[in-house]
């Protein structure tokens, strides 16, 4: 890669991206009522997009009325009313020269009966995390075993989120298979301990995530962008290894290669960290089991370690730099001395503190 590149533009689906950075999706708890983020927050997300972002994810969006919701006061795209919100934000940030990109998930055990309106959690197998619901302070409940009926139903949630999405004018849609969540926790056999024919081998635990993708590439358009976000690590039972060896992942990468996606996006606590003690970054190894294009984020702050992680990838994604430093994007084309933001920094993201 030259050291050009990253400014250089890129072609993902049917769009051609004016460089290859992007916001990265990132959880909120941000809606003051009818599932619908602040103000504040849309407009962070048109922001990000006039001030050169290629890319703007917006944050996870949960897919049903139901058993999605895992955190309080999350968005939702089901009715007409959160439809017309969000369609003056996705026009604004194609008006910027951006692309728009829905993330839409489900919970599952990580949700907790309580923020739910069906007023219970599902998962793959009865398996609760281990550590403490860090916003209760309670253990998570264990979850209701998740039926073929549920499983049906949830994949119906997410095929309308998907709908809503389009209607909206999101020129893409993203599922988001990671960090522990439904998906991930079906195709980890951490959390997935079923007998049946969504567990034990990988391609079991990856049938769930085959079916989402097949039912939602239906109502999004050919021109639109479908991507697939997946992790090694979960935001519950942060040191468990969600994938027991490369073998697993790259299966895994090979199973997603095959569907009709336009992207996977791989979020890691360090692209620069060696894994499953291979001494390959996780970008390089699923570079090799996979032809899609990559998006890539994880401890990507400056010009130097972004242009490092297009070597094995085509987008970085930023998130706690790109949310908290509205500049960001030209910071790194002038190649300024950036910080590296801790975590507790970025907790103006779960606050009424308006974004930067």
């Amino acid at each position: 890669m030259n050291d050009n590149e990253l400014f250089t533009p890129f072609n993902l689906g049917n769009f051609r991206l004016r460089n290859r950075v992007g916001v990265a999706p990132m959880t909120r708890m941000s809606s003051p009522g009818d599932s619908i983020p602040r103000p504040d927050v849309l407009e962070f997300l048109v922001t990000r997009a006039r001030n050169g972002a290629a890319v703007v994810y917006t944050e996870a969006i949960v897919t049903d009325y139901e058993s999605a919701q895992g955190y309080p006061r999350q968005a939702r795209l089901l009715t007409q009313r959160q439809i017309d919100a969000w369609k003056p934000v996705t026009d604004a940030i194609r008006e910027a020269g951006a692309i728009s990109i829905i993330q839409m998930f489900h919970c599952g055990r990580m949700a907790w009966p309580e923020v739910n309106p069906a007023g219970r959690t599902i998962a793959p197998s009865a398996i609760a995390p281990r550590q403490d619901n860090p916003l209760t302070g309670a253990p998570y409940p264990v979850p209701d075993v998740i039926s073929r009926f549920d499983i049906e139903h949830v994949i119906n949630g997410f095929v309308e989120t998907a709908r809503g999405a389009v209607a909206a004018g999101f020129d893409g849609i993203e599922i988001h298979g990671a960090h522990g969540y439904l998906i991930s926790q079906f195709m980890s056999a951490y959390s997935n301990q079923r007998d049946d024919d969504y567990g034990g081998s990988v391609e079991n635990r990856y049938r769930f995530a085959h079916q989402v993708i097949q039912a939602v590439r239906t109502v999004v358009p050919a021109e639109r962008l479908l991507t697939f976000r997946i992790s090694d690590w979960g935001v519950a039972d942060m040191e468990v290894s969600l994938f027991n060896t490369a073998q697993e992942w790259t299966e895994v990468i090979g199973l997603l290669d095959k569907e009709p996606l336009d992207a996977i996006s791989v979020s890691t606590y360090d692209y620069s960290q060696g894994v499953f003690g291979t001494g390959q970054l996780m970008a390089e190894l699923t570079r090799e089991a996979a032809n899609r294009p990559l998006m890539i984020c994880g401890k990507i702050y400056d010009r130097t370690n972004a242009e490092d992680a297009l070597r094995h990838a085509d987008i970085v994604l930023g998130a706690k730099s790109m949310l908290l430093n509205p500049e960001w994007v030209e910071d790194l084309r002038a190649g300024k001395a950036l910080p590296v933001y801790a975590s507790d920094e970025a907790n103006v993201a779960y606050t009424d503190t308006p974004l930067p």
